[in-house]
């Protein structure tokens, strides 16, 4: 995901241009710290205090100029209007928050006002049209039938969550003023893979990540992805 974001970044924005960030749901802060590293300002947002402490900590073992360049505030994203002026930034990031939020299109109205003219929006969701994708690969026929009726799913923190649809998406993006430019899949191949899995040498490593990033933008098989990477940009 890192790549599809990055290629849309460079296919936007002049090389060089120092961008402004917001992160939202950043987690453990992974994107946040790599565009801060590659000379952006980065604004990062995250309602869990574990999370953020982690953020935290790793942000603290930065060189002092990458600190510099790294805000970061307990928040559920939502509230996005009373810390920050609409425009305010060139590129804004939701990844792995939808799934949370029963009702996304009014967090997702307030991303785009924080959106420049021209901005980004990037936005990782769970894959609704795929859900019967891995109880399948696994053989639970059972829970591969009853996923093909709903948009919610039990995810890997054994919690029930909901998934979203390409079509209802690309509907929203350009109800709130940032129409979908590009999508992505991720994870076509390896959503199987058990968390604690070894991790392969360096050589098998870039040749899964190489088939990834191609199915990614290959139809169909980014269609039945685990995830979509969805980016929008305003008009």
């Amino acid at each position: 995901m890192a790549r599809q974001l990055d290629e849309q970044i460079a296919g936007r924005f002049p090389v060089g241009q120092r961008l402004r960030v917001l992160d939202v749901g950043m987690g453990q802060g992974t994107q946040a710290l790599r565009l801060a590293r590659a000379g952006h300002q980065v604004t990062g947002v995250e309602k869990d205090p574990k999370m953020l402490g982690a953020a935290r900590e790793a942000l603290a073992a930065e060189p002092e100029g990458i600190r510099d360049r790294v805000r970061l505030f307990e928040s559920d994203g939502r509230d996005t209007g009373v810390h920050f002026l609409p425009g305010s930034f060139d590129v804004v990031l939701c990844h792995g928050v939808l799934m949370y939020v029963e009702l996304p299109d009014a967090l997702l109205a307030g991303l785009a006002r924080m959106l420049a003219p021209g901005g980004l929006l990037s936005l990782l969701v769970r894959n609704g049209d795929a859900l019967a994708m891995r109880a399948g690969l696994a053989g639970d026929w059972a829970g591969a039938l009853g996923a093909f009726d709903t948009d919610s799913y039990t995810n890997r923190l054994g919690l029930e969550v909901r998934a979203d649809r390409l079509s209802v998406l690309t509907g929203t993006l350009a109800g709130i003023g940032a129409p979908l430019h590009a999508w992505y899949g991720v994870r076509v191949f390896t959503d199987t893979a058990s968390d604690d899995a070894e991790i392969p040498g360096e050589a098998e490593v870039e040749a899964l990540l190489a088939v990834e990033e191609r199915a990614g933008r290959t139809d169909p098989y980014r269609q039945v992805a685990a995830l979509l990477h969805l980016c929008g940009v305003r008009g």
